[in-house]
Protein backbone atom coordinates (compact mmCIF):
# COMPACT_ATOMS: atom_id res chain seq x y z
CA UNK A 1 0.00 0.00 0.00
CA UNK A 2 1.26 3.38 -1.10
CA UNK A 3 1.01 6.79 1.28
CA UNK A 4 -1.05 8.23 -0.21
CA UNK A 5 -3.68 5.50 -0.43
CA UNK A 6 -2.97 4.96 3.12
CA UNK A 7 -3.77 8.79 3.63
CA UNK A 8 -7.31 8.89 1.34
CA UNK A 9 -8.18 6.33 3.75
CA UNK A 10 -7.80 7.69 7.13
CA UNK A 11 -8.76 11.23 5.72
CA UNK A 12 -13.15 11.21 7.01
CA UNK A 13 -15.31 11.95 4.30
CA UNK A 14 -17.14 14.74 3.78
CA UNK A 15 -20.38 13.14 5.47
CA UNK A 16 -18.00 12.65 8.54
CA UNK A 17 -16.88 15.92 9.23
CA UNK A 18 -20.34 17.84 7.95
CA UNK A 19 -22.65 18.04 10.99
CA UNK A 20 -26.10 17.03 10.72
CA UNK A 21 -24.93 14.59 7.83
CA UNK A 22 -27.05 11.41 9.31
CA UNK A 23 -27.36 10.65 5.36
CA UNK A 24 -30.70 12.45 5.12
CA UNK A 25 -29.31 14.77 2.85
CA UNK A 26 -26.92 15.49 1.02
CA UNK A 27 -24.17 18.08 2.18
CA UNK A 28 -23.84 20.76 -0.21
CA UNK A 29 -19.99 22.05 -0.57
CA UNK A 30 -18.83 25.78 -1.16
CA UNK A 31 -16.53 26.24 -3.93
CA UNK A 32 -13.14 25.77 -4.38
CA UNK A 33 -11.30 29.28 -4.17
CA UNK A 34 -9.72 28.61 -7.42
CA UNK A 35 -11.41 27.48 -10.24
CA UNK A 36 -10.02 24.08 -11.59
CA UNK A 37 -11.33 24.22 -14.81
CA UNK A 38 -10.16 27.34 -15.62
CA UNK A 39 -6.35 25.70 -15.80
CA UNK A 40 -8.06 22.89 -17.25
CA UNK A 41 -9.23 24.27 -20.77
CA UNK A 42 -5.43 25.67 -20.53
CA UNK A 43 -4.32 22.29 -20.96
CA UNK A 44 -6.66 21.60 -23.45
CA UNK A 45 -5.63 24.48 -25.47
CA UNK A 46 -1.88 23.37 -25.28
CA UNK A 47 -2.85 20.19 -26.07
CA UNK A 48 -4.64 21.29 -29.30
CA UNK A 49 -1.83 23.57 -30.57
CA UNK A 50 1.23 20.66 -29.81
CA UNK A 51 -1.29 18.26 -31.92
CA UNK A 52 -1.44 20.72 -34.26
CA UNK A 53 2.15 20.85 -34.52
CA UNK A 54 2.22 17.50 -35.00
CA UNK A 55 -0.38 17.13 -37.66
CA UNK A 56 1.57 19.92 -39.39
CA UNK A 57 4.85 18.14 -39.40
CA UNK A 58 2.77 15.28 -41.16
CA UNK A 59 2.43 17.13 -44.32
CA UNK A 60 6.10 16.18 -45.08
CA UNK A 61 5.06 12.27 -44.60
CA UNK A 62 2.22 12.87 -46.88
CA UNK A 63 4.90 14.73 -49.87
CA UNK A 64 6.90 11.86 -49.20
CA UNK A 65 4.74 9.05 -49.02
CA UNK A 66 1.58 9.83 -50.39
CA UNK A 67 0.17 11.35 -53.74
CA UNK A 68 1.66 15.32 -52.67
CA UNK A 69 1.06 18.44 -50.62
CA UNK A 70 -1.41 19.36 -53.21
CA UNK A 71 -3.33 15.78 -53.07
CA UNK A 72 -6.33 15.49 -50.82
CA UNK A 73 -4.68 14.19 -48.06
CA UNK A 74 -2.12 17.27 -48.48
CA UNK A 75 -5.22 19.67 -47.79
CA UNK A 76 -6.58 17.49 -44.89
CA UNK A 77 -3.68 17.66 -43.11
CA UNK A 78 -3.59 21.36 -43.56
CA UNK A 79 -7.08 21.44 -42.84
CA UNK A 80 -6.98 19.54 -39.64
CA UNK A 81 -3.66 21.73 -38.14
CA UNK A 82 -5.65 25.00 -39.05
CA UNK A 83 -9.00 23.58 -37.36
CA UNK A 84 -6.83 22.35 -34.64
CA UNK A 85 -5.35 26.18 -33.72
CA UNK A 86 -8.68 27.86 -34.01
CA UNK A 87 -10.17 25.83 -31.73
CA UNK A 88 -7.55 26.05 -29.82
CA UNK A 89 -9.10 29.74 -29.22
CA UNK A 90 -12.37 28.80 -28.24
CA UNK A 91 -11.82 26.45 -25.56
CA UNK A 92 -12.77 29.11 -23.13
CA UNK A 93 -16.49 28.66 -24.41
CA UNK A 94 -18.79 26.04 -23.44
CA UNK A 95 -18.91 24.06 -26.86
CA UNK A 96 -15.14 23.99 -27.20
CA UNK A 97 -14.86 20.73 -25.52
CA UNK A 98 -16.75 19.35 -28.15
CA UNK A 99 -15.22 20.95 -31.09
CA UNK A 100 -11.83 19.54 -29.79
CA UNK A 101 -13.21 16.13 -29.56
CA UNK A 102 -14.81 16.04 -32.93
CA UNK A 103 -11.37 17.39 -34.52
CA UNK A 104 -10.20 14.29 -32.38
CA UNK A 105 -12.73 12.13 -34.24
CA UNK A 106 -12.18 13.58 -37.69
CA UNK A 107 -8.71 12.93 -37.48
CA UNK A 108 -9.12 8.95 -36.35
CA UNK A 109 -11.24 8.86 -39.91
CA UNK A 110 -9.04 10.39 -41.86
CA UNK A 111 -7.00 6.90 -41.71
CA UNK A 112 -8.70 6.39 -44.22
CA UNK A 113 -7.00 9.17 -46.60
CA UNK A 114 -3.95 8.73 -44.87
CA UNK A 115 -3.29 6.07 -42.80
CA UNK A 116 -0.19 7.75 -41.19
CA UNK A 117 -2.32 10.66 -39.70
CA UNK A 118 -4.98 7.92 -38.40
CA UNK A 119 -2.12 6.26 -36.33
CA UNK A 120 -1.41 9.65 -34.82
CA UNK A 121 -5.15 10.37 -34.42
CA UNK A 122 -4.84 7.29 -32.35
CA UNK A 123 -2.22 8.25 -30.26
CA UNK A 124 -3.55 11.64 -29.13
CA UNK A 125 -7.07 10.17 -29.13
CA UNK A 126 -5.45 8.37 -25.62
CA UNK A 127 -3.85 11.52 -24.61
CA UNK A 128 -7.57 13.02 -24.86
CA UNK A 129 -8.86 10.22 -22.54
CA UNK A 130 -6.64 10.69 -19.74
CA UNK A 131 -7.94 14.45 -19.77
CA UNK A 132 -10.99 13.44 -19.57
CA UNK A 133 -10.69 11.14 -17.51
CA UNK A 134 -8.69 13.71 -15.46
CA UNK A 135 -11.90 16.22 -15.57
CA UNK A 136 -14.28 13.57 -14.75
CA UNK A 137 -12.18 12.64 -11.62
CA UNK A 138 -11.86 16.67 -10.64
CA UNK A 139 -15.68 17.22 -10.71
CA UNK A 140 -16.26 13.98 -8.57
CA UNK A 141 -13.83 15.10 -6.12
CA UNK A 142 -15.29 18.91 -6.08
CA UNK A 143 -19.05 17.38 -5.56
CA UNK A 144 -17.41 15.43 -2.65
CA UNK A 145 -15.95 18.36 -1.53
CA UNK A 146 -12.53 17.11 -1.52
CA UNK A 147 -10.48 19.89 -3.26
CA UNK A 148 -8.58 22.44 -1.38
CA UNK A 149 -10.53 25.13 0.03
CA UNK A 150 -13.78 23.09 0.42
CA UNK A 151 -16.31 23.18 3.26
CA UNK A 152 -19.70 22.12 3.90
CA UNK A 153 -21.89 24.73 3.00
CA UNK A 154 -22.96 26.87 6.41
CA UNK A 155 -19.98 26.15 8.03
CA UNK A 156 -18.51 28.77 9.93
CA UNK A 157 -14.37 29.78 9.64
CA UNK A 158 -12.90 31.29 12.60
Amino acid sequence: MTDQSTADETRPGPEASSPGASGDAPVAFTPPAKDPFKSFRGVLAGTLVLEAIVVGLAVLVVDNLGSGVGSVGGWLVGGLAVAMVLAAGVQGRSWGLPVALALQVAMICSAFVTPALGALGLVFGLVWVGLLWMRWDVQLRMKEGRLPGQRPVGEHTD
